[in-house]
């Protein structure tokens, strides 16, 4: 017979997602379909390419990518897969499904797999970018994070002065929530930052 005490004890709530949900499987390759391209986990051959993508403008003025060359990106793809294992990120190539080219980058950050929320990151070289691969990206990562993972929330954020990212997020069903105020330093300095987010359930 169960007492009193014991009734009102507080019950622990569980993990939104267990624990070992990534780290126990190989990370995924996520197909869009009619798409022309793949997400895929980086590798060591990738690294020239993805040192190359930190030198591109827009990239630059819209993230801190490193400086460094080709070793310092050899030894980032390395801390991909380590932060798969250890269940803090996922990072996903976007490769040209025709011949493996690099087109961008696609990574859920920041992940808290007991409290089931992750951060959105991402960007697009110039072979990709006005062609709608930056929505169809991020409508997949989602619907895998949502319904393969089992995350409750995904948070996007972009600086308030770039708005095809403001576009992309909304048309993705990430709603905007609010402004983060001189919340990102960039190279021109701080800057406001919408936040956008997306939860299970959402349309």
């Amino acid at each position: 017979m169960t007492s009193i005490s014991e009734q009102s004890r507080p019950q622990p709530i569980a993990d939104v997602v267990p624990a070992g949900r990534m780290s126990g499987s190989e990370q995924p390759v996520l197909h869009i379909p009619d798409s022309g391209f793949t997400l895929r986990a980086w590798r060591s051959a990738d690294a020239p390419a993805l040192a190359a993508a930190w030198q591109d403008p827009a990239i630059r003025q819209w993230n801190r990518p490193p400086t460094g060359g080709v070793e310092q990106a050899r030894e980032r793809i390395a801390r991909y897969a380590r932060r798969w294992r250890t269940e803090e990120a996922a990072s996903w190539a976007i490769a040209r499904t025709e011949d493996d080219s690099i087109l961008g980058s696609v990574a859920l950050g920041d992940m808290d797999l007991r409290h089931g929320i992750a951060e959105y990151i991402y960007w697009v070289l110039p072979a990709a970018r006005g062609a709608g691969a930056a929505l169809r990206v991020t409508s997949r990562v989602a619907e895998w994070a949502f319904h393969d993972l089992g995350l409750h929330r995904l948070e996007l954020t972009h600086g308030v002065a770039n708005t095809a990212s403001c576009r992309v997020a909304e048309k993705a069903g990430f709603r905007l929530e609010g402004t983060k105020r001189s919340a990102a330093l960039h190279a021109d300095g701080w800057h406001d930052m919408h936040l956008h987010a997306r939860v299970q359930g959402d349309v």
